[in-house]
């Protein structure tokens, strides 16, 4: 049986694609299927915020490896969600240290000691953690990496490349999309704004933003994020303090004239975003 998940996996991103962007100075970004995936080059060698899905660790270090012959000495995890911890295991046995937030170990270890069809390697988990910000002083500048709460998750990191100016913000920032809040794993609502605040203010009009998913992106479009985010929480708040059930709720689609905007290739999506809204208030 799980020889047969793994195969359909592999089926799942035969085709995948992984593309490289100049960010800044000595900062990528790749995309292809899952988390964007910041990269640092340099004399001190590479290290890398997120890592995408397991099947797809040969392809992203033929990418890396086409910028650099440098090891891959430090893996960053923004959060614990697969699309961007996948890989963790197979940079992790070939010698790269995982960093994240404590909360990501712990969300993750259950995986790795239980018994389960879904099990990861223990070189999955983070050897080094935090509880509140770090920084990595590697290839001539700081990466400052800031834990920031009950947002996406209860265990998100944004990672600032100060000499570079560039800030990678994971599953906080879905550039152009309504976002996910994973409110059965400590997200919410109001984290998620404030974690946009706090990005404001770190930010300025030259920076550049690698958001979780999406394209690169400036401050001013994480300003359009911000705002979005704290009109549709007020709407949901006005009804749902109104007395309003969750369903009756999503049946008024309060929403709908942001949807042209801010909607994905999922139709059900701006509704799934009002529920999150709704269960984290």
């Amino acid at each position: 049986m799980l020889s047969t998940v793994v195969g359909a996996q592999d089926d799942r991103f035969a085709n995948v694609e992984i593309t490289t962007e100049h960010v800044r100075g000595n900062i990528h970004v790749l995309f292809g299927a899952g988390g964007n995936i910041g990269v640092s080059l340099g004399d001190d060698g590479i290290y890398i915020v997120d890592d995408q899905f397991a099947p797809l660790s040969d392809k992203i270090r033929a990418a890396i490896k086409a910028l650099s012959d440098k090891p891959i000495r430090y893996v960053i995890n923004t959060h614990f969600h697969g699309d961007h911890t996948g890989g963790n295991e197979s940079f992790g046995k070939t010698g790269s240290v995982i960093v994240a937030h404590d909360n990501v170990r712990v969300r993750m270890a259950p995986r790795v000691f239980q018994a389960t069809e879904n099990k990861l390697g223990e070189k999955s988990l983070p050897v080094v953690t935090f509880n509140d910000e770090m920084s990595l002083h590697l290839n001539g500048e700081e990466a400052r990496i800031v834990h920031v709460s009950r947002a996406h998750t209860d265990g998100d990191s944004l990672v600032y490349f100060k000499g570079n100016n560039v800030l990678h913000m994971g599953d906080t920032f879905f550039a152009n999309r309504f976002p996910f809040i994973d409110t059965k794993n400590g997200g919410t609502i109001g984290g998620l704004i404030e974690t946009i605040a706090e990005a404001i203010e770190i930010s300025n009009s030259d920076t550049l933003i690698i958001p979780g998913h999406g394209p690169l992106s400036d401050k001013q479009l994480l300003i359009e994020y911000y705002q979005m985010l704290i009109e549709s929480r007020d709407r949901v708040i006005k009804l749902k303090t109104e007395g309003k059930t969750l369903e009756e709720i999503v049946a008024l689609k309060p929403l709908a004239d942001m949807d042209a905007r801010w909607q994905t290739d999922n139709a059900e999506w701006p509704d799934r975003y009002v529920g999150f809204i709704f269960e984290s208030l």
